[in-house]
């Protein structure tokens, strides 16, 4: 997948594209090891653009959108992915959780 954003967005791309990463494990172990500069500089590049992301993914089919859309709904999902760690906890790890690393989101079987 190409990580190439349309041209509206190309301002964003030296900061915003090493963190449109398609797989939820990938953007959370990019969170884990990335600085809080890095985490600050990203979080403020594409938070206030956000709204007009999310305009332009809209147009799309979810389930089907170009490339330049994938990526730019990769990279909000990044931004959901630090936006606590830059908010609250000011470091990249949940606080006080003991938690190294995040393996999966996989349901256990009833």
């Amino acid at each position: 997948m190409s990580t190439q954003f349309p041209p509206q967005f190309r301002d964003l791309e030296s900061i915003a594209a090493p963190w449109a990463l398609p797989a939820f494990n990938d953007r959370y172990a990019r969170r884990l090891s990335s600085s809080m500069e890095e985490m600050q500089t990203f979080y403020d590049t594409v938070f206030p653009r956000s709204k007009d992301i999310l305009a332009y993914c809209d147009r799309f089919d979810i389930h089907d959108p170009p490339d330049d859309a994938k990526a730019l709904m990769n990279v909000l999902y990044s931004l959901v992915a630090v936006s606590f760690a830059v908010e609250v906890w000011k470091q990249p790890r949940v606080p006080d959780s003991g938690a190294a690393m995040f393996e999966s989101f996989i349901e256990p079987l009833v």
